[in-house]
């Protein structure tokens, strides 16, 4: 494996309407040692929740989640740079939409601006447009955007760390028997098909959106890894040791 995508959630990055900064912290000591290792692009949400330590917007209304998010996008970058100083890295903002992806062209331009990032051990933090892509404010997440990141920027894994520690057979707030499914070659059409399911506030996915992005890369040949965003224990034993402790890997059949 040469190229992670790292897709982390607004769940994960903010509390108490504000951006967490110990558990940032954690996530870019945890990237530093990733990236000893592999080329590291990181996909973040985050922004529409740190506009709103700005400003407090109804984040019902799609124009002002669009607002919260042009004021929130900086902050969250200062953010990121001054924890990613401690470790002599720099970052690099990178805006994207499902439109980017639609375009042959464009999809170019951002994987040739990817790749020289990440030939001079630039973190890329990629986020999407949300002043534009309305259809990512109403319907999903970074989800989506980082399965796609993963793909057409030749990474050999995603990995989403969430409040959502992985895939059960059954919910595991209503069923304490609930078992965590460690590995997952296909995902049941019902599921695709299930209402998306946010825990947090500020989020606009669920797990719904995570099988979907899963789904998208089992159909295109590549690995997601799913696990808690709060604590990184499975990521690191996962990625930084070869250790399945905790969390689903989503691997292809004819790859397992």
């Amino acid at each position: 494996m040469k190229r992670v995508v790292v897709k982390v959630g607004s769940a994960v990055l903010t509390e108490n309407n504000r951006l967490a900064k110990d558990r940032m912290a954690n996530l870019v000591e945890f990237l530093y040692a990733l990236q000893q290792r592999f080329d590291v692009i990181l996909v973040s949400s985050g922004a529409v929740a740190a506009g709103y330590t700005k400003l407090k917007l109804d984040k019902s209304i799609i124009a002002n989640k669009q607002a919260l998010a042009a004021i929130g996008q900086p902050q969250l970058m200062i953010s990121y740079q001054k924890k990613f100083e401690k470790f002599g890295i720099n970052v690099a903002q990178v805006l994207l939409s499902a439109d980017d992806f639609d375009s042959r062209k464009r999809t170019a331009h951002a994987k040739n601006a990817i790749e020289v990032l990440l030939k001079h051990k630039i973190i890329p933090i990629i986020n999407e447009n949300d002043v534009t892509a309305t259809e990512e404010l109403v319907f999903g997440d970074n989800d989506q955007l980082s399965a796609h990141v993963a793909y057409y920027f030749d990474a050999d894994m995603l990995a989403i760390l969430s409040d959502i520690d992985g895939l059960y057979d059954k919910d595991p707030k209503k069923h304490s028997d609930a078992k965590l499914l460690k590995i997952v070659d296909s995902i049941p059409k019902e599921l695709l098909e299930s209402e998306c399911n946010p825990n947090y506030s500020f989020a606009t996915g669920g797990i719904v959106t995570k099988l979907k992005a899963a789904e998208f890369l089992l159909e295109h040949g590549k690995r997601m890894f799913l696990a808690s965003g709060f604590d990184l224990k499975d990521a690191r034993s996962f990625l930084l040791e070869n250790r399945h402790e905790g969390g689903t890997l989503f691997i292809p059949k004819d790859k397992a």
